[in-house]
């Protein structure tokens, strides 16, 4: 499969006929990836049960994995959830067009193939001008997980989509104004306490402003140890990981310093490469090794949005081994530390 490549140039006639003709592919059955404000997603019509399983197929991606599906407007709740509550309209005015997922009970439109079997669907409403335009004009609900191969590291720039699923797909729309580099904030609104199935932009703490008392699901702060089961299918699954051996390191910042550079100096002294993931505080105290700053510690933003593509970097240069600091905060931090935690199988070294 020839798979197209089109930039948005924001010269009207041009990009019009890019809608046009993704939407055309959409309707058809076609996978078309698009950028969000989140990370790119690789999208299909989300009720064409044949279009959906192309996304699997085509990602690697166990099917017992739910798909987000990606709405322009309101009114859609109310066609593919059969109970919209209080509390999900109240969000959606707060925080929709935005990085929110929720989690309602599904109508009967909504096929199987796309929930992983539950009675439950994932909806969201992407604030990206190119995402929102691209439902809008081909007039599909759009069902997309992030656009890279299942289990390495989301996309932020088309160039990663292209790498991962190139000839596997039939248009990738490029966009490279990804904002915030983490993927949306999933909460469940099918039962009595909404649930945190997946940290994000949005934070408990934000959520709560709004509707209340919110929960986090055991198996994000605890990790899918035995005896905790996540109630979102995919977080058993080993994601965003690099090649590389990525371990993470915490406690005392003299010994976490003291650890990460045994290691490295070990490492390196046997012939491998080694990467450092820091902050610009801490980077001085490191001097061997690919060191990389996530950013100021005071600016987590930073962070969220080079997290992947320097996961991505390490496996262009082929890093045998990365160390990294723990990036926890009580905001977004708390995404960036789920995600570092995946990648790393949640091996996390306390020191």
């Amino acid at each position: 499969m020839d798979t197209i490549v089109a930039k948005i140039t924001n010269d009207s006639l041009t990009d019009k006929k890019i809608y046009e003709q993704a939407g055309k592919i959409l309707r058809e059955g076609g996978l078309v990836a698009f950028p969000t404000e989140t990370v790119y997603g690789l999208g299909a019509d989300a009720l064409d049960e044949e279009a959906s399983a192309k996304i699997y197929a085509a990602k690697g991606r166990p099917s017992d994995n739910p798909l987000i599906v990606h709405i322009a407007d309101i009114e859609a709740l109310y066609k593919l959830s059969c109970e919209v509550p209080d509390k999900a309209l109240k969000l959606a005015d707060k925080f929709w067009p935005g990085p929110l997922t929720m989690i309602l009970k599904k109508s009967d439109i909504v096929p199987d193939s796309i929930t992983g079997g539950l009675g439950t669907v994932a909806i969201r409403m992407p604030s990206h001008k190119v995402a929102a335009e691209l439902i809008r004009t081909s007039g599909v609900y759009i069902a997309a997980p992030s656009a890279n191969t299942s289990g390495k590291p989301s996309p932020t720039r088309a160039s990663h989509v292209i790498k991962d699923l190139s000839g596997k797909i039939d248009m990738i729309i490029e966009d490279d104004t990804v904002d915030i580099g983490v993927e949306s904030t999933i909460i469940d609104l099918s039962e009595e306490v909404p649930t945190i199935l997946r940290p994000g932009y949005i934070t408990k703490e934000m959520f709560e402003e709004v509707i209340g008392v919110v929960r986090i699901d055991p198996a994000i702060t605890e990790g899918v140890k035995s005896g905790v089961v996540p109630k979102a299918p995919g977080m058993k699954y080993k994601h965003y990981a690099p090649d590389a051996d990525l371990k993470i390191v915490e406690g005392d910042e003299a010994k976490v310093v003291e650890y990460i550079n045994d290691n490295v100096n070990r490492l390196i002294s046997q012939g491998y490469k080694v990467a450092v993931m820091t902050t610009e505080e801490g980077k001085h105290n490191y001097n061997k090794g690919i060191i990389v700053s996530m950013g100021h510690k005071d600016d987590e933003l930073s962070a969220a949005r080079h997290l992947y593509a320097v996961l991505r970097e390490f496996d262009n240069e082929n890093v045998d081994y990365v160390f990294s600091e723990s990036f926890e905060t009580d905001n977004v931090g708390r995404a960036v530390m789920n995600r570092l935690i995946k990648a790393a199988g949640h091996t996390i070294i306390n020191v």
